[in-house]
């Protein structure tokens, strides 16, 4: 449908959070969703934190380039930092997109820390019915 599978995908995960974060060189991965409604693909990244104009959504043929980054928190001199857990950094996600699918008409929605692609499935990949002409009788070639 929209992505090859990677079995090395937790293996990754594991090892960017023991690196630490992200950089546009070494991106972290965004946990994301993917699911069909109707005449188009859905696709969610959780991006919690990450203002719009921090992300970054690129087609190039069949590939799906998303990269945000999560700057951190601009802080007052007199505050003093007790725990930070929360990721910062660059997070990026690539998706092979099928042949199927508009890669012209795609919607993208950011609201709640939520990123929404809408990608709209060709005209040409819907079914359709083909009707059957009934021919006048046979036709002989003759050579």
């Amino acid at each position: 449908m929209l992505m090859r599978t990677d079995p090395f995908r937790e293996l990754d995960r594991l090892a960017q959070q023991l690196m630490g974060p992200g950089t546009w060189s070494r991106p972290s991965a965004m946990p994301m969703d993917a699911y069909r409604e109707g005449d188009e693909y859905v696709v969610a990244f959780d991006l919690p934190g990450v203002p719009a104009d921090a992300i970054d959504i690129d087609v190039e043929r069949n590939m799906l380039i998303v990269r945000a980054e999560r700057r951190p928190v601009t802080k007052a001199e007199d505050v003093q930092m007790e725990l930070s857990e929360r990721p910062l950094g660059v997070f990026s996600r690539q998706i092979v997109l099928a042949d199927t699918l508009d890669t012209e008409r795609i919607q993208a929605d950011y609201e709640a820390g939520v990123l929404t692609l809408r990608i709209p499935i060709a005209e040409r990949a819907k079914p359709r019915k083909i009707s059957v002409g009934v021919g006048s009788g046979r036709k002989e070639i003759s050579g």
